[in-house]
């Protein structure tokens, strides 16, 4: 599939933004395998595999197993993920779905046990920053399997 538009170049400013918005994510308080985690998460809902290429090759890099990632679509059946991962997990799917359904009373309630407030506003950023480049990367069909790793070659 050829991409449609090359949207860092046709709105530099915005693109910036949205840089701006994950390096702000990135300076917070959450740890960086629990982002990469909430962002594979997220690509995987709504389908986005540059992200998907993208986040998976940043977690491997920075110490995540293969086992991990490959079983992240089915997190509530594998016990290899912590209490605080399950809660953002569960976090970033109420959050990513909205539309279909409300964030729940009780997801709330697990995500309180884990989060703190400052870091419960800096995880559910993560999940907005990462819809909105799934989008992007999608709407204007980013090349999939291209991205290297910062340091790293291909």
């Amino acid at each position: 599939m050829d991409s449609r538009i090359d949207y860092r170049k046709a709105a530099p400013d915005a693109f910036k933004a949205m840089l701006d918005l994950e390096a702000a994510v990135h300076r917070g308080s959450l740890e960086d395998s629990l982002i990469e985690l909430v962002k594979m998460r997220v690509s995987q809902i709504n389908g986005c595999g540059y992200c998907l290429d993208m986040h998976s090759k940043e977690a491997r890099a920075a110490g995540e197993t293969e086992q991990r990632l490959y079983l992240l679509q089915v997190w509530r059946e594998a016990p290899i993920y912590t209490a605080r991962e399950r809660a953002a997990l569960a976090w970033a799917e109420a959050v990513t779905l909205v539309a279909q359904s409300e964030v729940s009373d009780e997801v709330y309630a697990e995500v309180r046990e884990q989060f703190d407030e400052r870091a419960l506003v800096e995880l559910n950023l993560a999940i907005i920053a990462i819809n909105g480049w799934n989008r992007m990367a999608i709407a204007f069909r980013a090349r999939v399997g291209d991205y290297v790793v910062a340091g790293k070659s291909k």
